[in-house]
């Protein structure tokens, strides 16, 4: 049977797991008496499953919140975990986050509780005080999140404790399906092309707990460190198919601040600290947000099988609903985009503004050149049954003015690029005048820039 090593509030562990698609909530339940850690959902959207699990990067601890609940034990392999029963001091100190909670009465049922506190915990321990994201991907029904928010500000003013500053780490190597190097990994899947590859789970694990199916042979890839940077190079931005879509938020927020708010709108935070950049294009998604945001800046993908390596425009990875252009063996090693002035602009329309699926989104991407339109990237997801591009519209803007006029001439022409759907999200029709008002909501925004236009500017 096959093992991982860990260490769970501060123990070290030895698991052994079968099948593989075990989660990390049922094991700690079930096989440690954890049950502190609880189930909600079951799929990742009310948090209370949270726990926290650390790395090493850089030399530097990491902590972040996670949702057990769609969290395969096999992930945990090399990390440190903590639950609720582990975040007290070794004299039985309670953690700051615990003293406000109870100090600010921010608890009645108590179900939900536990996985408030593993949130605040891990944003405690990295300093972050942005709580309303912090927390929302924590439903609480009863106590009512305004003495929640005021223990989460009065803990803020307090360091973190010792006992929670330092984790230690599992020195051996378990015998898990988790490669070890990029090389290895590359020339197994070749000849196990029909594997399914992990890496945050975000979707894999619903498939599982909702849809309770039987995986295929599953191998563990979000160890592999040589899939997990961002960096330049030859006038390129390149991202490893691994990086975590919170830690590129933290690197677009410089370069492309409006992909980086995109992203930010990603699930929850435990789910964008687990889910990949790789794997949210990799299931080929029509609604998959991340992919209009990189066609608009003109992104392609570097795909490799074995030791053969392939580019390849990300808008022509999608063929249709379900079917992406990936032969068998072949995984996502990086995605690129050129670097440039940043003019994307991203606008995602959901029923809820966190935690929601797109009815429609769109990234815009339009260079200007002395009143003249030199290029114009507009790329749409939720309008198709994959991510595309609006080819008429881009026509009509491209060597037009950059005016009213052409504007109205590309809205019109949006109605000739696609023909959406209607379902529960959204109508057909909603959904074009939609697409055709965000294409006037960037040209608002570019020529009247001090006019505020986001909901959470007004």
């Amino acid at each position: 049977m096959a093992k991982i090593e860990f260490t769970l509030n501060g123990e070290p562990v030895r698991a052994e797991f079968d099948p593989p698609t075990r989660t990390v909530l049922d094991w700690l339940r079930e096989s440690r008496g954890l049950t502190g850690t609880k189930e909600g959902c079951n799929e990742g959207d009310c948090g209370a499953c949270t726990i926290t699990v650390s790395y090493l990067r850089g030399g530097e601890l990491r902590r972040e919140a996670v949702n057990s609940c769609i969290l395969f034990l096999p992930q945990l392999h090399g990390k440190a975990v903590r639950t609720i029963e582990g975040v007290r001091g070794p004299g039985d100190e309670i953690h700051p986050v615990q003293t406000e909670m109870v100090r600010h009465h921010g608890s009645q049922c108590g179900f939900c509780t536990p996985g408030i506190v593993m949130s605040l915990v891990a944003a405690h321990s990295n300093g972050e005080q942005r709580h309303d994201d912090v927390l929302a991907g924590n439903l609480c029904r009863c106590t009512g999140y305004a003495p929640i928010f005021r223990a989460a500000e009065q803990a803020a003013l307090v360091p973190p404790p010792q006992w929670m500053a330092e984790e230690e780490f599992p020195a051996g190597n378990g015998n898990a399906r988790i490669p070890e190097d990029l090389d290895s990994f590359a020339a197994w899947y070749e000849a196990n092309p029909g594997a399914r590859l992990v890496a945050g789970a975000t979707d894999v694990g619903l498939w599982v707990t909702k849809g309770m199916q039987d995986l295929p042979p599953v191998c563990f890839i979000g160890q592999l460190l040589e899939l997990d940077f961002v960096r330049r190079a030859d006038g390129w931005i390149e991202i490893g198919a691994l990086v975590s879509i919170n830690r590129l938020y933290r690197r677009m927020r410089g370069a492309h601040p409006g992909f980086a708010e995109l992203l930010r709108r990603f699930g929850s935070v435990q789910v964008r600290n687990s889910a990949t950049i790789g794997g949210n294009i990799a299931n080929g998604s029509p609604i998959g947000d991340a992919a209009p945001a990189l066609i608009a800046l003109g992104a392609e993908l570097v795909l490799r099988r074995g030791g053969e390596r392939r580019q390849l425009a990300l808008e022509n990875f999608f063929i249709e609903y379900g079917k992406q252009d990936r032969r068998d063996g072949e995984f996502i090693e990086c995605i690129r985009f050129p670097v440039q002035p940043d003019r994307l602009r991203c606008y995602k329309l959901s029923k809820r503004f966190d935690q929601d699926i797109s009815a429609v989104c769109g990234c815009l991407a339009i260079d200007v050149s002395d009143g003249l339109v030199v290029r114009a990237r507009l790329a749409f997801g939720g309008m198709a049954g994959i991510p595309m591009r609006a080819a008429g519209a881009e026509a009509v803007l491209t060597g037009s003015p950059w005016n009213k006029t052409s504007i109205g001439a590309a809205m019109q022409a949006l109605r000739d690029d696609f023909v959406p759907i209607s379902d529960a999200r959204a109508s057909a029709g909603y959904r074009l005048n939609v697409a055709q008002n965000m294409l006037l909501k960037y040209f608002q925004e570019d020529t009247r820039p001090d006019e505020p236009s986001s909901v959470l500017e007004i």
